[in-house]
C-alpha cells in the first residue's frame, strides 16, 4: 500500500490470519474482522482496487468514514467549547 505520508492513505491495512480470517487494521488497531465467505469476497474486491480506492473501501467496511454531518455535529451544544 502507500506510505502514511501520502494524502490518500487513511491508515488502513489488512492482516490475514492462519484460519482464513481477515483483520482490517486502522492505525495499527483491529477495526474489523471478516470471516468465511465475507473474508473471501472482501479479498477479491480489495485486490481489484487501486490503493486509494482500497483505503476508501476499508473505511466503508469498518464504518470509519465521514457521513456528511460533521459540520452540524460541531454546532451541537455538547460539542461547543
Amino acid at each position: 500500500m502507500h506510505d502514511a505520508a501520502e494524502p490518500d492513505d487513511l491508515g488502513f491495512r489488512i492482516r490475514s490470519r492462519k484460519n482464513g480470517d481477515l483483520e482490517i487494521l486502522h492505525r495499527g488497531r483491529v477495526a474489523s474482522t471478516l470471516r468465511g465467505g465475507d473474508a473471501e469476497a472482501f479479498r477479491a474486491e480489495i485486490d481489484a482496487l487501486d490503493p486509494a480506492e482500497a483505503q476508501q473501501w476499508m473505511a466503508r467496511v469498518t464504518g470509519n468514514y465521514k457521513r456528511g454531518n460533521e459540520r452540524l455535529a460541531s454546532q451541537h451544544p455538547r460539542n461547543r467549547r
